[in-house]
C-alpha cells in the first residue's frame, strides 16, 4: 500500500488501534479462563499460552520502535510476529471461540495488515508510479489472505477482522485522494470477504462449529460453539 498523508495515517492508525484495544479486552477474558474450575478448559487455555506470550512482547517491541520512527526494525518484529502467530493458528485450528479469537485470528489479521501499513511508512519515495502500482497491487493479497481461511477452514472470524481492516485502509485512503484506485480496492475487498463471512458464518452458527480439530488434539480442542 501506498504511503499515506499524515492525517490519513492517524485515522489508520485510530482504526487499528480500536481493533487492539478490542483484542486486549477479550484477551483478559482468555486469562481468565486459565484459573477456570474447569481442567479442560484450563488446558486448552494453556495449549497457546506460549505463543499468547511471544504475540504481546513481539507486539510491544513493535509498538516502541514504531513510535520512534525505526521503522525497518518494527518490520522485523512484526514479520516474526506473523511467522508465531501462524504457526499458531496452523497448530491449533479449531479452538473454541473464547481462546481463537482474541488469542489466534484477531491478532494474526491485525498482524498481517499492519506488514503491509508499517511497510508502507519505511518505503522511499511512495508518491513515485512504481510504488503506487505495487500497492495497488498488494492490497489484493488481503482479500486472497482471508478468502484461504474462510474457504479453507470456514473461519468467519479471519473474514471479519480482515473486513473491518479493509474498510479502515479504504476510509483512510479516500481521505488522503478522492480520485484513486486504492481505496475503491480497499471497499471491494471489505464488500466480499464480509459476504463471504456471513456465508460461511450462519451455517457454522447453526452447526455450532468452524473449524475440525487436527486428529490427535479432538480431546482439547472444542468445536467453537462451546463457550
Amino acid at each position: 500500500m501506498e504511503r499515506i498523508h499524515h492525517s490519513a495515517l492517524h485515522t489508520e492508525a485510530d482504526d487499528l488501534t480500536c481493533l487492539r484495544i478490542v483484542l486486549f479486552v477479550l484477551q483478559g477474558g482468555y486469562i481468565a479462563h486459565l484459573f477456570s474450575g474447569n481442567v479442560e478448559r484450563v488446558n486448552e487455555a494453556c495449549a497457546v499460552g506460549s505463543h499468547f506470550i511471544l504475540n504481546n512482547l513481539f507486539h510491544f517491541a513493535f509498538v516502541m520502535l514504531f513510535v520512534r520512527s525505526l521503522f525497518g526494525w518494527a518490520e522485523l518484529f512484526i514479520i516474526l510476529n506473523f511467522i508465531n502467530l501462524t504457526s499458531l493458528y496452523f497448530r491449533h485450528p479449531g479452538y473454541a471461540r473464547f481462546i481463537h479469537y482474541p488469542v489466534v485470528s484477531g491478532p494474526l489479521a491485525w498482524t498481517f495488515v499492519a506488514i503491509y501499513w508499517n511497510g508502507a511508512i519505511m518505503v522511499p519515495h511512495p508518491e513515485s508510479l512504481v510504488a503506487r502500482i505495487f500497492g495497488n497491487i498488494f492490497i489484493w493479497s488481503i482479500l486472497v489472505y482471508g478468502l484461504f481461511y474462510i474457504i479453507i477452514y470456514k473461519d468467519y472470524t479471519m473474514g471479519f477482522n480482515l473486513s473491518v481492516l479493509a474498510a479502515a485502509i479504504g476510509v483512510s485512503q479516500f481521505l488522503r485522494q478522492v480520485i484513486a484506485f486504492q481505496w475503491i480496492f480497499a471497499f471491494i475487498i471489505m464488500a466480499i470477504l464480509f459476504v463471504a463471512t456471513i456465508v460461511v458464518a450462519v451455517p457454522a452458527g447453526r452447526n455450532a462449529k468452524f473449524a475440525t480439530a487436527r486428529d490427535g488434539d479432538t480431546e482439547r480442542a472444542p468445536l467453537l460453539g462451546e463457550n
